[in-house]
């Protein structure tokens, strides 16, 4: 189990610079602009919030992260991330051409794995307070 909870990850979130905003209704958005705001969206606990979240005992930001089903969600975040650009182009490269949204996202998680992306969060993390 990870030590780092969705709230961690919602914080670090809203601290990355946000990605470019798109016109209502495209595809990989629902009723979000950019793929910050559907992270943020994601991981509100809020009741009435689109995606209303429980908390269970092992499923921190580590869990989130390896659940996400939305390829444009998972590149958003590791670009903002601050990790080497040929390594957000390297998962781009791999998800591309999958039969399913599951296999792209699985393929950009095996190039990015949490403890990777934990890594560059954190490092940016500690560079914005």
């Amino acid at each position: 189990m990870s030590n780092y909870s969705t709230e961690w990850l919602a914080e670090v979130i809203t601290r990355l610079p946000a990605d470019k905003e798109v016109s209502s209704g495209t595809q990989g958005y629902n009723r979000y602009r950019t793929q910050k705001a559907h992270w943020l969206g994601w991981l509100t606990k809020k009741p009435g919030a689109k995606y209303f979240r429980q908390d269970a005992p092992d499923r921190g930001a580590k869990y989130v992260y390896n659940h996400i089903m939305e390829p444009k969600m998972l590149l958003w975040l590791i670009s903002a991330s601050g990790l080497q650009a040929e390594l957000v182009e390297l998962a781009k490269e791999e998800s591309l051409n999958k039969k399913s949204m599951a296999s792209s996202c699985a393929a950009i998680r095996k190039v990015v794995p949490f403890q990777t992306l934990q890594k560059a969060l954190s490092k940016s993390f500690s560079n914005s307070v």
